[in-house]
């Protein structure tokens, strides 16, 4: 699994409507939760911090997600200096029901705070558990509908993707921007996230088109497409398509029917680096995309091969960047180390692909490069950010 995905989303945003509020209170009823207190400054014991794994079942798929955020977690612990951790590994997989019962085992084993589950409709079953405990979550997840209250999002988001880009295209005179979305669930979540990032940058959404999610509904929509883009005035057209879904015949087809490269900026939601077979569509030479910090994303892929023999999928950054702010807040210490002004604060965190910070709604800010595709290559237009106090236009 690499970056959560365009399909990877359509399947969690169908799957959230499993646990409503009702189904959530019965949750909490049947777990008995004691509630915790703050920790002690100073305190020379362990921190016990409960990590929640999509594994546990005959999944291999995600018995790999599993061993490969454990792996980044035990990577990050390993840079630690003067920190402890007690580290309690839990395998919910993606039963919600199995997910409330081990929170409530968590935190009867005195976590203080839990990192994960991967899945978004686990996400919902493991907050009002954790939160009856007055304990905050850091979930992998990406789906922000599970945001909020004490549960805090580690995921890529769309909204924060799209800013950046947004954001450097307005600097290059590009900022007048056509939305190309696919007709998903996924798709229209994507079109929202670019319409509020849009309102906090200086490009301007210009024209919307959609096609349905199919060869013939692409090759159907394309007339449409073309005729809106060039009555719009648009200079650049935002995809939100990813490699694994229409991007490919988007880059194929989209040139041939008066929609070029030459005369429009194309753009794209997802990871055009994933997979690396994305880099030789022509029609997306010259396309713009972001992405972490390339120099330290391959730093931190080489040093997991050197210690597990092979690289890691990017989900697996996720792992180490939890337990790195983790223990960023032990460190700072005070009697409340992972409240939500410690999750909160404006400086953030350092993880393996950069700094990233949450936000009080629950979900997350991470600093990004801008990078297009030139030759075949990745080709970093804009750094991203090292610190939150300016930069990354």
């Amino acid at each position: 699994m690499g970056k959560p995905t365009s399909s990877d989303q359509s399947r969690r945003l169908s799957r959230r409507a499993m646990l409503g509020a009702v189904a959530a209170s019965m949750l909490v009823a049947a777990c008995d939760v004691p509630a915790l207190g703050g920790l002690a400054s100073g305190s020379s014991r362990p921190t016990v911090v409960a990590l929640m794994l999509p594994g546990g079942d005959s999944d291999t798929s995600r018995q790999s997600l599993a061993r490969e955020l454990e792996n980044a977690a035990r990577l990050a612990m390993a840079d630690m200096d003067g920190v402890q951790i007690d580290l309690r590994v839990y395998q919910v997989g993606v039963d919600p029901n199995r997910a409330a019962q081990l929170t409530a085992q968590a935190i009867n084993d005195g976590a203080r705070i839990i990192v994960g589950p991967l899945h978004g409709n686990v996400t919902q079953a493991v907050g009002p558990v954790a939160a009856q405990a007055g304990v905050n979550v850091l979930s992998f997840s990406n789906n922000p509908e599970v945001a909020g209250g004490n549960v805090f999002l580690l995921g890529p988001l769309f909204e924060n993707t799209a800013t950046r880009i947004l954001s450097y295209a307005a600097s290059q005179g590009r900022g007048r921007v056509m939305i190309l979305s696919e007709q998903t669930p996924a798709g229209q979540v994507a079109e929202r996230a670019i319409q509020m990032a849009a309102q906090r940058t200086a490009a301007t959404i210009v024209a919307t088109q959609s096609y349905a999610f199919s060869q013939q509904g692409i090759s159907a929509a394309l007339p449409r497409i073309a005729q809106t883009a060039g009555a719009s005035g648009a200079q650049s057209i935002l995809m939100t398509a990813g490699s694994e879904g229409a991007l490919p015949l988007l880059a194929e087809s989209l040139p041939r029917n008066n929609v070029s490269p030459r005369d429009y900026q194309y753009m794209g939601l997802t990871r055009w680096d994933i997979p690396s077979a994305t880099l030789e569509l022509s029609g997306l030479q010259g396309g713009w995309f972001a992405l972490p910090d390339p120099a330290l994303s391959d730093q931190f892929r080489a040093r997991y091969r050197a210690a597990h023999g092979a690289n890691p999928t990017p989900v697996a950054a996720l792992g180490y960047d939890a337990i790195a702010a983790v223990g960023a807040m032990i460190r700072r210490g005070g009697n409340a180390p992972f409240s939500v002004d410690a999750l909160t604060r404006p400086d953030g965190f350092i993880g393996v692909n950069g700094i990233f910070r949450f936000r009080r709604d629950g979900t997350n800010e991470r600093a990004l490069a801008v990078a297009e595709i030139r030759n075949q290559r990745v080709r970093v237009l804009s750094p991203a950010p090292r610190s939150f106090a300016g930069g990354g236009s």
